[in-house]
C-alpha cells in the first residue's frame, strides 16, 4: 500500500531494472458501487458508468502514488487484437496516441510518457530492456494471446531499442482471470489448440463439454519461444474473478465493473 492508500503489485524484475511501473487493484480510489473504488476505465456497453470526474482523480492519486505525476500517459482503444503502437518524442513520433487509436499494446523510450493498458480479467504483460531504456504495455485477452499481441510487442520493443536481443528483455505478467475460472466453449478450445503445440498443458476439459485454458501459461510459453529466457519471466498467481475484494472482473460482475491498468515508464 502506498501512502496515499493506494494499492498495487509491482514486479522484483522490473524494478532491478530501474523503471517505474504497477499493477494497480481497485484499491484506493473514489468512485463508489460496482466502481468501487480505484476505476481507471470506462465499462463498455453497459448504461450505468462512472463519472469521468471520478476516474480521473483516481488517475491523479495512481500516478501521485507512483511518482510519476510528471509523466505523460499514453493508452490507446483496446479491440482484442495484436496491434501495436510506438510512441513518444523519444521514439521518433511526433504526438501520443489519441484514444482513438485502435491497438492493443504500446512501447517507448520516451522518459516523459507512461505506456499504460486497461483490464478486467485480460492479462497486463509489462516489459522492458535490461537497461530501463525502453519499455512496453500490452493487453491480452484470450483473441490477443492467440493472434501473438505480447510476441509483437516485444518485436516491436527490440526494433526500438536499436540492437537489444530477447535475451535482453524482462517480462512480468500481472493479475488476470487465472486457470480455473476461464471457462470456455469448443470454438476457443480449437483456437488455441492450433495456435499452441503446448496446448495439452494449457486447455483442461471438463466434463461439460466445456474447458478451461490458462492464459497466462500461454503467453509465458510463447515468451520462452521468442527468445526470452524463462528466468527474465514473471508471472502470478493473483486471479481477478476470485480475489473480488482486490480486483474488477468483467466476467464475475457480468459488465458492470471497473478497470485496473498496467503502467511502465522507461528510467
Amino acid at each position: 500500500m502506498h501512502d496515499n492508500g493506494v494499492v498495487t503489485y509491482g514486479s522484483p524484475l522490473l524494478s532491478a531494472v530501474g523503471v517505474v511501473h504497477a499493477f494497480s487493484t481497485r484499491l484506493g480510489g473514489l468512485s463508489e458501487g460496482p466502481f468501487a473504488s480505484l476505476n481507471l476505465g470506462v465499462a463498455a456497453g453497459v448504461e450505468q458508468r462512472d463519472s469521468d470526474s471520478n476516474i480521473s482523480e483516481n488517475h491523479k492519486r495512481w500516478f501521485d502514488a507512483l511518482g510519476c505525476a510528471d509523466r505523460t500517459l499514453a493508452r490507446v482503444h483496446q479491440v482484442h487484437g495484436n496491434d501495436v503502437i510506438t510512441c513518444g518524442q523519444g521514439a521518433g513520433v511526433g504526438d501520443l496516441p489519441g484514444h482513438d487509436v485502435q491497438a492493443d499494446a504500446l512501447v517507448t523510450r520516451d522518459r516523459s510518457v507512461a505506456v499504460t493498458v486497461r483490464v478486467a480479467d485480460c492479462v497486463p504483460v509489462l516489459m522492458s530492456t535490461s537497461d530501463g531504456r525502453c519499455v512496453g504495455a500490452a493487453h491480452a485477452g484470450w483473441r490477443g494471446v492467440v493472434g501473438g499481441v505480447v510476441v509483437n510487442t516485444l518485436h516491436q520493443l527490440l526494433e526500438l531499442s536499436g540492437g537489444a536481443g530477447a535475451r535482453d528483455v524482462v517480462v512480468a505478467i500481472g493479475p488476470s482471470i487465472g486457470a480455473d475460472a476461464f471457462e470456455v466453449g469448443p470454438e476457443v478450445v480449437t483456437e488455441f489448440t492450433r495456435a499452441f503445440t503446448t496446448h495439452a498443458k494449457l486447455i483442461r476439459p471438463r466434463t461439460t463439454g466445456k474447458a478451461t485454458i490458462d492464459l497466462r501459461a500461454a503467453l509465458m510459453d510463447q515468451l520462452i519461444e521468442a527468445g526470452v529466457p524463462g528466468a527474465q519471466i514473471e508471472s502470478t498467481d493473483r486471479c481477478t474473478f476470485t480475489h473480488a475484494d482486490e480486483f474488477f472482473s468483467h466476467r464475475r460482475d457480468r459488465g458492470l465493473t471497473g478497470r485496473m491498468a498496467a503502467l511502465v515508464t522507461p528510467r
